[in-house]
């Protein structure tokens, strides 16, 4: 009988402990409350991202282009220039998936005859109130990107964004500064 009291505590405690543990771990990032989609639209600059394996080619100059199409989905287009200066171009499509808030969207760079099997997510977590700058991410903070306008922020908006960042879960030391401009040799 002293072994199954003994197992007793260890089997109430033990969901305790892994529930606990789960606790601990963040939930999935808070995206915005609203995206107006016509603002959205446009060139975007990226000014940090976590690297990933689907833009290892860019070296320098990315850019995000977003243009509304009439039925409802948005024709996006990246562009990087690699190493030697040329330019790298991705095409794809975005859906909007919470039409509520607009800032929950699932975006294919892959295609088979007009067929697209792979849709990624692509969630807006920060917003300017003009629009100045986006924060977006995979639910799962695999994936994240900083977008501006401009080719640059200030510092203290930068600061502000990884406040934010941090806020949200993630670890801010993963988001490396894209180069804007081409390297000078021997630098």
């Amino acid at each position: 009988m002293g072994p199954i009291l003994f197992r007793a505590p260890l089997l109430l405690v033990l969901p305790l402990a892994l529930t606990l543990s789960r606790s601990q771990e963040p939930g999935p990032p808070t995206r915005v409350a609203h995206v107006d989609l016509e603002r959205y639209a446009g060139l975007w600059h990226e000014i940090a991202r976590i690297p990933n394996r689907f833009q290892k080619q860019c070296a320098w100059g990315v850019t995000a282009e977003y243009a509304l199409r009439q039925d409802g989905r948005i024709d996006v287009i990246n562009r990087c220039h690699k190493e030697d200066g040329k330019l790298d171009e991705a095409k794809g499509l975005a859906r909007v998936e919470d039409k509520e808030t607009n800032s929950l969207l699932k975006v294919s760079f892959f295609s088979i005859l007009g067929w697209r099997p792979v849709w990624g997510d692509y969630w807006i977590i920060d917003l300017a109130d003009d629009y100045g700058y986006a924060v977006v991410c995979s639910p799962d903070r695999k994936y994240g990107w900083i977008l501006a306008r401009s080719t640059e922020l200030p510092a203290d908006v930068l600061d502000g964004i990884y406040a934010h960042l941090r806020e949200q879960g993630f670890d801010t030391e993963l988001f490396e500064a894209t180069p804007q401009e081409a390297p000078i040799p021997g630098a």
